[in-house]
């Protein structure tokens, strides 16, 4: 049923747990894993033009830092990218080009909460991806998910 999973990452801790939860349901399926790093066109074009090619480096390592994780959380094997663009659209894209059954996400990212119950990236992609779509809240401080108390 679930035969390929797409994990979205940008290294946050909403990200982390979302990788966990992920991993955990494709290797119940013994689904194939893509994780996915996108570097948002948007940070990129609202920098100072001084600044633009350190931004592009940093988050180009950020990515690298983000899927080295995804790898190193799983004994299996993770198929990796990164894509540049508008971080909604592109996980969609990619989720339809690899065929993907499922696509795993946190619920907000590197931008934070700002009092959102699901953040901008997280809610495009439940709004626009013909995918099931799997977003896992970022656990408050002190609290502990279900199976671990």
């Amino acid at each position: 049923m679930f035969d390929t999973v797409v994990i979205a990452t940008d290294g946050s801790d909403s990200a982390s747990r979302a990788v966990d939860v992920a991993l955990d349901f494709a290797g119940k399926f013994g689904a194939e894993v893509h994780a996915l790093y996108v570097v948002d066109r948007g940070d990129v074009a609202a920098s100072p033009d001084e600044l633009r090619k350190e931004l592009v480096d940093a988050l180009e390592a950020a990515a690298e830092e983000a899927l080295d994780d995804v790898r190193e959380r799983t004994e299996g094997s993770v198929e990796t990218a990164v894509r540049n663009g508008r971080p909604g659209t592109e996980i969609t894209n990619y989720a339809e080009e690899v065929d993907a059954d499922a696509v795993a996400l946190g619920t907000r990212g590197r931008h934070g909460d700002h009092g959102f119950v699901l953040g901008s990236v997280a809610e495009a992609v439940v709004r626009r991806c013909d995918r099931p779509v799997l977003t896992v809240r970022q656990l408050d401080e002190g609290e502990v998910a279900p199976g671990e108390a």
